[in-house]
């Protein structure tokens, strides 16, 4: 049975407000946050204590929790990518779903970034009153357990994404490498040298484009483009357009007698050029 459901419906929130040290008290009146947030609506407790992120200030939540009947918890602190999992799990220790629970970050937020001790306490109270008004709209959330898809799509076949694509494959998953040009290499292949050594760009180019094509977790789709992406974290889909090519690659060789007897002249590209205000040609080679 939900927290809530016990306390028949009722919205019973916690408040716990840290001082950080001197991080959030020097320059927020941490006191006066409190006071404040004890006047709200649903606000069954409002609390102040210098390390809430210490095994006492932990202790000071579950026993809040136990002993007022809490069905939501507010805590005022640093960033939530620091503790907001720590307060998940004393609060979970305590009975209440680790999804009844929210956090302000009133340290990077407000007391790192102001030096007005008037100002910053009204901006401490403003992301302190937002935490309680939407932790009380919160529901009680499961953590599930779903397959996932763990091969990595690569858009853009240049140096960033070849050597990704590499070290990816390296580490025993497949690898769909997809680039809008013809060939991969990117800028990079286009340069002489590179900076600050000097060295031959297309020597340290060429060696990784090569060992694309040779890895067997790497798909290649050069000359083509990704047209939608749908679906969720872990089961993406994607649509990839493929453009016509004209030569049956499984037995091309990359001769290249076909494009130097071709009489045509013009040959696919992505490079475009303006003409006028509203013309577009493709670019000669």
């Amino acid at each position: 049975m939900a927290q809530e459901e016990k306390n028949n419906g009722e919205v019973r929130i916690g408040f716990f407000i840290c001082h950080c040290g001197v991080n959030i008290s020097s320059t927020v009146n941490v006191a006066e946050v409190r006071d404040y947030i004890a006047t709200l609506p649903n606000v069954v407790i409002s609390q102040d204590y210098k390390f809430m992120c210490s095994d006492p200030g932990q202790d000071m939540i579950k026993n809040a929790i136990k002993t007022h009947k809490l069905n939501r918890v507010v805590v005022a602190a640093c960033s939530p990518l620091m503790h907001e999992l720590t307060f998940r799990n004393a609060c979970e220790k305590a009975g209440l779903n680790r999804y009844l629970f929210q956090m302000a970050n009133i340290r990077e937020h407000v007391s790192w970034v102001h030096d007005d001790r008037v100002k910053a306490t009204t901006k401490a109270k403003a992301h302190a009153r937002a935490a309680v008004s939407r932790v009380a709209y919160q529901t009680p959330l499961e953590i599930t357990k779903s397959k996932i898809n763990p091969d990595t799509l690569i858009i853009g076949g240049g140096i960033a994404g070849i050597q990704a694509a590499l070290e990816i494959a390296d580490s025993g998953n497949n690898v769909i490498l997809v680039e809008k040009e013809p060939s991969i290499g990117g800028k990079m292949a286009l340069f002489d040298k590179t900076f600050p050594t000097l060295d031959c760009s297309a020597c340290i180019l060429t060696p990784k484009m090569v060992s694309v094509g040779h890895r067997e977790n790497i798909k290649l789709y050069s000359w083509a483009e990704v047209v939608s992406v749908s679906g969720y974290l872990g089961n993406f889909k994607v649509k990839i357009k493929k453009h016509a090519r004209y030569v049956d690659t499984d037995k091309c060789t990359g001769c290249g007698q076909c494009w130097s007897h071709c009489p045509a002249t013009k040959f696919p590209t992505r490079r475009q050029i303006i003409i006028g205000k509203d013309t577009l040609v493709n670019e000669k080679r």
